[in-house]
């Protein structure tokens, strides 16, 4: 190639190159004005995360949603079917099997009867297992519902679903959803904030609170354990406080100018990034630090200064509420109890003690602060577990989507309310059912946010929470 034609064809490359970078009317450009032309919102905001109004007056301010991951047993927990353990080892009757798809288990799998015993529990009367004896002492200020039914058996998409309201990951999550549609009132800490713990993150991984589609400012943010939660958040040894300040206004002028030749929306997401992770210096190492709680409310939870666990989550959780945070997540791992390693004996004794107690604490101490009434607290799995054992090793349940058992507290929710019913094997819900995308639409009508105009355009569609499903559940609401 001679030094002309090289010279040609570097020019020519780079003309391509910058028309399409620097073209105020490139096809990327023209793409991104439509689509932020349709779509009022990213066009009014100029902080991502501030706080904006409901559609309508709000009951609820902040969510706390503690996700039990691989599905606890209603029936060793929550649903006493003497009927059941009449039944146990007889073959299940065809027709409740005939049609259904399982994870593990085939149609002729047996009935399982549950070794556990059960005491009916405050004035409402709720029947709890002799494995959450604390859950007996907030039984009067929980929303217990015992209808709930999901679509999806399998682990990684039917968290995915109750998660995004979709099993396909990609999808925005309920805690991006609402501070996409509300924003965060705290200026020093993300909207989102999610905290694990057990022997292993949730299947679905990040996809369970993620953003999808929205802009990436609205994902969860995972907190790690210890006194560093985030990933290089602390500054660079010899940098001092001013520097870094300068820094980062510097960097916020260069990305405001070039958000102003794109209007790109994920450039307001690097700036709110940079500007959150210079406060969160600060008041993230703050927030860990549970030197500051008397040891009384330490023994409430159960929790031990500068050990991370369950109980500590609990504790970090109400603390985030009270720094304004939206929507906390806490997952906590290993509830698949199918037999064999993970089974309805000692496993299942070990991991209800690790989440009763702390579970039980976090609703006194939120009712002791004055913030049950303006925070909605959430517990359950992704799906239930089978009236039909599964034999492997040791004795287990398989994945159930027809009828499980989750509780939700404050926010308006009616306190000592049983909703919903299974039949006598707890195979099928006979009365008020509650969908995964009723639970959704609930919890956003208590934020005060109607589910079907909680929107975002993408693809050429207004997509939501709850897809084109939902209703409010209007029975259990104060």
């Amino acid at each position: 190639m001679t030094p002309h034609t090289l010279d040609s064809a570097l020019t020519l490359a780079r003309t391509r190159r910058h028309f399409f970078r620097d073209c105020g009317l490139g096809v990327g450009a023209m793409a991104l004005g439509s689509l932020l032309a349709r779509d009022t919102h990213a066009k009014e905001r100029t902080d991502p995360l501030a706080p904006r109004k409901p559609h309508f007056p709000a009951k609820a301010k902040a969510v706390i949603y503690l996700f039990m991951a691989g599905a606890p047993s209603q029936l060793e927990l929550f649903e006493p079917k003497p009927e059941l353990n009449k039944l146990s080892g007889q073959k299940v009757p065809e027709s409740f099997t005939k049609g259904k798809r399982f994870a593990f288990i085939k149609g002729d799998a047996k009935l399982l009867g549950s070794a556990r015993k059960f005491e009916k529990a405050g004035t409402c009367g709720m029947d709890i297992s002799e494995l959450l004896p604390h859950h007996r002492e907030i039984a009067d200020e929980v929303c217990w519902l015992r209808g709930m039914k999901t679509d999806v058996f399998n682990h990684g998409p039917a968290k995915c679903f109750i998660n995004t309201g979709s099993p396909q990951f990609g999808r925005p999550s309920m805690g991006a959803w609402l501070t996409y549609g509300l924003g965060s009132e705290s200026d020093s800490l993300p909207g989102f904030v999610v905290l694990q713990s057990g022997p292993r993150g949730p299947r679905g991984g990040a996809s369970l609170y993620g953003s999808g589609f929205l802009p990436s400012v609205y994902q969860g943010v995972p907190f790690l354990k210890g006194p560093n939660p985030i990933l290089d958040l602390a500054p660079p040894p010899k940098v001092s406080a001013k520097d870094q300040g300068e820094f980062v206004d510097t960097v916020n002028d260069l990305n405001k100018l070039r958000h102003e030749q794109t209007g790109d929306p994920e450039i307001q997401t690097r700036i709110a990034a940079y500007e959150m992770a210079y406060r969160m210096q600060t008041s993230a190492p703050e927030l860990m630090d549970l030197a500051k709680e008397d040891q009384k409310t330490l023994d409430l939870y159960g929790a031990v200064k500068g050990k991370p666990s369950f109980a500590a989550n609990c504790l970090l959780a109400r603390r985030l509420v009270q720094r304004g945070v939206r929507f906390i997540q806490l997952y906590h791992t290993d509830w698949d109890h199918h037999g064999g390693p993970l089974d309805l004996t000692k496993p299942l004794d070990t991991i209800c003690k690790e989440v009763d107690q702390p579970c039980a604490a976090l609703i006194k101490d939120l009712k002791r602060l004055g913030l049950l009434d303006s925070t909605i607290v959430v517990w359950g799995g992704e799906f239930g577990r089978t009236p039909m054992g599964e034999s492997r090793e040791t004795i287990g349940r398989d994945h159930h989507i027809d009828a499980y058992t989750m509780w939700v507290a404050g926010g308006g929710f009616k306190p000592g309310t049983l909703y919903g019913k299974s039949d006598e094997i707890g195979y099928n819900v006979v009365e008020n059912e509650v969908h995964v995308h009723d639970l959704q639409a609930t919890i956003l009508n208590q934020m005060g946010l109607d589910h079907t105009k909680l929107t975002f355009r993408f693809q050429g569609r207004d997509f939501r929470l709850t897809d084109v499903h939902g209703r409010v559940v209007k029975e259990v609401l104060s």
